[in-house]
């Protein structure tokens, strides 16, 4: 309380509960265990993503009313933003594919998304800041030293989510030293700066770097998503339908 984060405290342990509530409330629903159903208004199935908007927007703009008159108040608002905010975020695969894919491979997008909205809610409740900018001194010489440091951190993070290292590039946003290995390494094959600068089908292919990308991905890489994706379906369930895309295609 004393550094004032209490609301953003109350953000993340609402953010946190209701994600688990939520992912325990949809499993049950999944293996038909007693009254859980889905929310059907007729024929149309209601997501919960809907009733995510609503809290988002109810707790958003009930903080901007209340945040300069209680603190309290501010942080009982910021907990129904971070209920929406689960809500939400646990359907972000729907939103980006614009149909129903989550328990199908591609659901695991939301998942990806609420762990990545907990880890940086975390970083920033350990008081942490974006891009460095809590190292500035207040004096004119110091402001520029941290501006000329913030535009370097957020050119080192784009290059390295553009190389697709997307945890390295989030989490280095709030340290930085770990943008440096991130930007300088080969990029993974599948990412957007391998497609520009070296794969197969770009201005300059260079077989042998895309080769090198590729061995790495499979000795390093896939041993690590392979325990993320264990650690997820743990959390939140396992999605193994079919892609309606692929389905579509046979």
């Amino acid at each position: 309380m004393e550094t004032g984060r209490l609301p953003l405290f109350c953000f993340f342990v609402a953010l946190i509960v209701a994600f688990v509530f939520t992912r325990i409330n949809v499993r049950l629903i999944r293996a038909k265990i007693g009254w859980f159903r889905d929310v059907n208004v007729g024929e149309m199935h209601i997501h919960h993503v809907v009733f995510g908007v609503v809290l988002t927007l109810l707790g958003g703009v009930s903080g901007l009313l209340v945040s300069g008159v209680s603190e309290g108040w501010y942080a009982v608002t910021a907990a129904i933003f971070g209920i929406g905010a689960a809500l939400v975020l646990d359907e972000f695969a729907l939103i980006l594919h614009l149909r129903d894919v989550y328990w199908e491979e591609e659901g695991r997008a939301s998942v990806d998304a609420v762990f990545i909205a907990v880890a940086i809610t975390g970083l920033l409740l350990l008081g942490l800041r974006p891009l460095g900018w809590e190292n500035s001194d207040g004096t004119p010489k110091g402001t520029w030293i941290t501006g000329g440091l913030i535009v370097t951190n957020l050119g080192l993070a784009v290059v390295t989510l553009l190389k697709g290292k997307i945890w390295t590039g989030l989490v280095g946003l709030f340290v930085p030293v770990l943008l440096v290995p991130g930007a300088v390494r080969l990029a993974r094959p599948g990412s957007p700066w391998a497609h520009w600068f070296f794969a197969p089908g770009s201005r300059h292919p260079r077989l042998r770097k895309m080769a090198r990308a590729e061995r790495r991905e499979e000795r390093w890489r896939r041993p690590v998503i392979r325990g993320k994706i264990a650690f997820q379906e743990f959390v939140s369930g396992r999605h193994d339908l079919p892609s309606t895309r692929r389905r579509s295609r046979r």
